[in-house]
């Protein structure tokens, strides 16, 4: 069994080591809970974070909550909470309490800006190994890629995109299932 400590431990890693948050954490999350602690499979992991991601709040806080609480129950959420937002509230304490002063040093201004295409090469990997993981083939490939030029060029809102696609699919699956059955309703 899972130890509390172990999912605060595992989590406040998360939370420490993960710059640019958001999905920018999803890599380091993927390497921790699937790869090195095994408490998840990559189909899991893919389908919880599709649920985090569509649930108000931080997508990280949302996954340690999912996966505290199907390994150790209220205590376990808790536990994984807490050790996922220690560390970058205390980081941000402690840059609110310096940036001023920092911030005009060249040194602190260059560090941003090499940051800055590390955080997209942080977000771009995953999407690629979750594309993978969702099954997306060059025949669906076009999905992803107009949902995200209508959220970027069109400035769709992600919430309408959502409700198309669950529609879409929903109404994907019933053509499918008729098509794919019989005259007489076997398979």
């Amino acid at each position: 069994m899972v130890k509390y400590c172990e999912l605060f431990y595992s989590f406040l890693k998360i939370g420490a080591f993960t710059i640019g948050g958001g999905y920018a954490m999803i890599p380091v999350m993927e390497d921790e809970l699937v790869d090195k602690r095994h408490w998840m499979s990559r189909e899991e992991f893919l389908d919880q974070l599709a649920l985090s991601q569509s649930m108000p709040g931080v997508l990280a806080v949302n996954m340690a909550t999912g996966l505290g609480y199907r390994l150790r129950g209220a205590w376990g959420a808790m536990s994984a909470v807490a050790g996922n937002i220690v560390a970058p509230i205390m980081i941000v304490l402690l840059l609110a309490m310096f940036f001023r002063q920092l911030r005009g040093y060249p040194v602190v201004e260059h560090f941003f800006m090499g940051v800055r295409p590390a955080v997209v090469a942080l977000i771009a990997a995953p999407v690629f190994r979750l594309a993978k993981s969702a099954q997306v083939t060059w025949s669906t490939c076009w999905i992803p890629i107009l949902s995200a030029l209508l959220i970027w060029l069109f400035d769709v809102s992600p919430i309408f995109i959502i409700i198309a696609a669950l529609v879409l699919g929903f109404l994907y699956g019933r053509w499918s299932d008729r098509r794919n059955s019989t005259p007489n309703g076997d398979k």
